[in-house]
């Protein structure tokens, strides 16, 4: 079907059909800000946990950071040291308290846009840094390859090099890790992207981005002179907060140009040959934004803004230029999209052009409410129905977030801790999200700290309840301790919590209790 016969159809019902069901896959805009919070707030929690210089902060980046819950698709997380960061020039060590910070100097002279060398300034406590360290021209240089090499497998066991990450499975879930450096001051290379930004972003998330920084990755350009010892600088936290600043229909069109470009685009493809990635079309729906200020992002016209983003990427293969958003002189495409390789994209995207807005009809997590429109085309959107479902999977999809962000509580001195951050946090103003993320994650801290104190207790004090000694009646005072911590948990959180109840007094011999508690 040509694309005029589409506009026939009249866009409006199509795109307000294509938002329900992208809603629907991708998620309402309540899913969205509450799969947030709890994101946000787990960090917040995470963070408060963190005592000593050693631990490293952590941050969930990638598509699920955002909102996007999208089947196959991997957790990003980043972990950096909090003592060391990078600056940009020697004079910027004056504002540092070098008995608390390591200092490394970027050096970006003789890199790629968007890479640079890091040299290690002062004296580092961490085994890893030292061991990548290069000696040049009295210089220590820190190796991307060898810093890679040797983090790769320290957060995730039996984990693969993947680009900067280290890639493996956790819990039945696949997780990249990226061991990077933090820089607290703004890159001079991006300082164009400042000027650029007069009112999208709005000046108040602008100067946000600005503040915090940016990362730096252990990998280098491929093509630059030190490919092994550079590192790529990383704008992950920019980007979270780029997309946060979306409209929903400018979200929903950023999880289509995901969809189509996995279900359309690259199927059917080798991996070798699946050129374009997810980060490409990031790139283009910030470019688009930027740009096209007259575009009008509802859910109305949402096909419309996904043509002028798919335009936009025909258009950069064909010019074979796909400007960073940040560095606009760093052209994505470089090391892989040319000559041959080029031309073949190119072919299939335009055939894919040519076919208009009927492309999406390839994109199965679209088709069937594309078809339905087609088939009955005066026939208007059932928005109440539409309101009524979106209300239930909010309900589930909560509950499944809860679940999922339960913090791991591996010792007795870190539930500790834990329990501490939540006195602390209990008594600030919080949204309704967080108070149940915060519910959640207590009853999930009493259960650990039930079962680690019982499992310590049994390995050095085995409790016997036919005898009565004193060493037994102070362990049975902490059993019971203990259980109260459980019974307490099974009250704030959810039914299925009070089997741990029931399991505590089969472990502690009481098997009546654990029947009637059952």
């Amino acid at each position: 079907m040509t694309s005029y016969k589409w506009l026939n159809l009249g866009m409006q019902y199509l795109s307000e059909s294509v938002f329900m069901q992208l809603s629907y896959i991708l998620g309402s805009l309540e899913m969205v800000i509450m799969r947030r919070e709890i994101a946000d707030f787990r960090e917040i929690i995470t963070d408060q946990a963190i005592l000593t210089k050693d631990e490293d902060r952590i941050m969930m980046s990638g598509s699920m950071r955002v909102g996007f819950r999208l089947k196959g698709s991997d957790m990003d997380l980043m972990f950096w040291p909090k003592d060391h960061t990078v600056i940009w020039d020697i004079i910027q060590a004056q504002n540092y308290d070098l008995s608390r910070k390591i200092l490394i100097l970027c050096d970006y002279s003789d890199s790629p846009p968007g890479s640079a060398l890091l040299e290690l300034l002062t004296p580092t406590h961490r085994q890893s840094f030292k061991k990548a360290c290069l000696r040049e021209k009295n210089k220590l240089y820190i190796s991307s390859s060898k810093y890679r090499q040797i983090t790769c497998s320290e957060t995730l066991p039996n984990s693969k090099e993947h680009g900067p990450c280290g890639s493996g499975v956790l819990g039945g879930e696949e997780i990249d890790t990226a061991q990077c450096i933090v820089c607290e001051i703004w890159p001079p290379t991006a300082s164009e992207w400042i000027d650029r930004c007069h009112s999208c972003p709005p000046s108040y998330i602008a100067d946000d981005i600005v503040r915090n920084g940016c990362h730096f990755v252990a990998i280098g350009h491929k093509l630059g002179k030190h490919a092994d010892k550079e590192w790529r600088i990383s704008f992950s936290l920019a980007e979270q907060k780029l997309v946060y600043s979306m409209n929903h229909c400018q979200f929903l069109t950023y999880g289509l140009l995901k969809l189509f470009l996995k279900e359309s685009i690259n199927n059917g493809l080798s991996d070798e040959d699946k050129l374009l990635c997810s980060y490409h079309m990031k790139t283009a729906i910030f470019w688009a934004i930027q740009q096209n200020t007259n575009l009008h992002w509802y859910l109305q016209n949402l096909l419309e803004c996904f043509w002028v983003c798919f335009k936009l990427i025909l258009k950069w293969v064909y010019e074979g230029v796909c400007p960073n958003f940040f560095i606009p002189e760093n052209n994505m495409f470089l090391s892989n999209i040319h000559g041959e390789a080029q031309k073949k994209l190119f072919i299939r995207l335009h055939e894919l052009y040519e076919k208009g807005l009927a492309s999406l009809l390839h994109c199965q997590s679209v088709r069937s409410s594309l078809i339905s429109v087609l088939q009955n085309p005066r026939q208007p959107v059932d928005t109440e129905g539409y309101t009524l479902i979106s209300k239930v999977l909010l309900e589930v999809d909560l509950f499944n977030e809860l679940c999922h962000n339960d913090l791991p509580t591996p010792d007795l001195h870190q539930c500790m801790r834990f329990l501490t951050v939540v006195e602390k946090l209990i008594m600030l103003p919080l949204t309704h999200y967080q108070i149940l993320m915060l519910q959640r994650f207590t009853v999930s801290i009493l259960q650990n700290t039930a079962f680690t104190s019982h499992n310590f207790l049994a390995a050095f004090v085995p409790f016997n309840i036919n005898t009565s000694s004193a060493l037994n009646k102070q362990v049975y005072m902490k059993y019971k301790a203990l259980s109260y911590m459980l019974k307490l948990a099974s009250k704030f959180g959810c039914i299925s919590d009070m089997l741990y109840l029931a399991i505590f007094y089969y472990k502690t011999l009481r098997y009546k209790k654990s029947l009637i508690n059952y």
